[in-house]
């Protein structure tokens, strides 16, 4: 006679429900030029080493902290089956690894969504315990979830980029003040563009279909840039594709590189955290050229740094609102 076990007071499980088909979340889930871009909680990057997602298979990673640590990560996979599930041994990828638990994540159609259930069993209590106790585990799966679901309302995006890019920050205000800042004008030139530059905003039409169009000026030089707005979930959400432009608001070309691609598309997400806002951008090329793209990923260091530059003009904005 066989009896059940009950995992409940070791186990970690969290569930979404995702606005996107079994078979995107499934595909962002085990290929590796997406789940790098998502994986982990706030403030981590991923590099990859190897993935294989099959039965036997391996996948290993090392996650890099906000605190410059490194982390390294081996799952192995024991069962695969495509886009309903997958079952993996989860370690630390070190000699004699002392965090191992096992893992079950399913993908269930939902109508048109995708109810996502992710469950993480330890050996022991203890162990769990311990797992969030030193690391913050539930709320670092939340937090990796947020992400997933930031990502994949990026490739639901019509003409989706092939190269995705992925900055974010953590900002102490409200969310609504966070975004009351993109749908004013005024408050966009104090705080938009490259450090350094002067904004002139002359035209700001906040709506889908809408047009922000802007100068930037510093030493003696203007150019001028545009966001065309494709959706807003206030105060959650801001689809846009931005570009280099002429003074009249039509596309112009880029003038520090003719092979930056022409027209961007970024997806804008605001999430509360407490007094917080966790704001992330994600986007890519859009109508872009091999060439284009292999420009793009070459440049992502820059990119970092030149919107690094940015939020710190927002951050310092919102501390002289309160």
């Amino acid at each position: 006679m066989s009896t059940v076990t009950d995992t409940s007071n070791r186990e970690i499980t969290s569930v979404r429900l995702l606005n996107a088909p079994r078979e995107l979340v499934y595909e962002v889930w085990t290929k590796a030029e997406h789940i790098l871009k998502w994986w982990g909680p706030e403030g981590f990057t991923n590099s990859n080493k190897e993935m294989n997602v099959s039965v036997g298979g391996v996948w290993r990673f090392t996650m890099h902290g906000p605190d410059g640590r490194d982390y390294p990560n081996k799952i192995l996979f024991t069962e695969v089956v495509p886009n309903e599930r997958l079952v993996y041994e989860h370690s630390d990828d070190t000699d004699g690894s002392s965090l191992q638990f096992h893992v079950t994540v399913t993908f269930e159609v939902e109508g048109n969504k995708t109810r996502l259930t992710m469950r993480m069993v330890f050996s022991t209590q203890e162990e769990r315990d311990a797992v969030v106790r030193e690391y913050g585990a539930m709320e670092g799966q939340t937090q990796t979830l947020n992400k997933l679901e930031e990502f994949i309302a990026v490739m639901l995006s019509e003409n989706p980029p092939a190269s995705v890019f992925v900055i974010r920050k953590e900002l102490n205000a409200k969310r609504e003040d966070v975004f009351n800042v993109f749908n004013n004008a005024d408050a966009l030139t104090k705080w938009w563009g490259p450090a350094g530059f002067d904004i002139v905003v002359k035209k700001l039409d906040f709506k889908p279909g809408g047009i922000f169009h802007y100068s930037m000026t510093a030493n003696g030089m203007t150019s001028w840039g545009r966001f065309i707005y494709r959706d807003i979930k206030a105060p959650e959400r801001i689809v846009f594709i931005n570009s280099f432009s002429d003074e009249d608001g039509g596309l112009a070309p880029v003038p520090f590189s003719p092979t930056w691609p022409k027209e961007m598309l970024n997806v804008l997400t605001l999430k509360e955290d407490g007094d917080k806002t966790i704001l992330t951008i994600m986007g890519g090329p859009l109508n872009a050229t091999a060439e284009e793209h292999k420009t793009y990923e070459e440049n992502y260091g820059n990119m970092e740094q030149g919107f690094g530059g940015t939020f710190k003009q927002l951050e310092d904005y919102l501390a002289g609102k309160r």
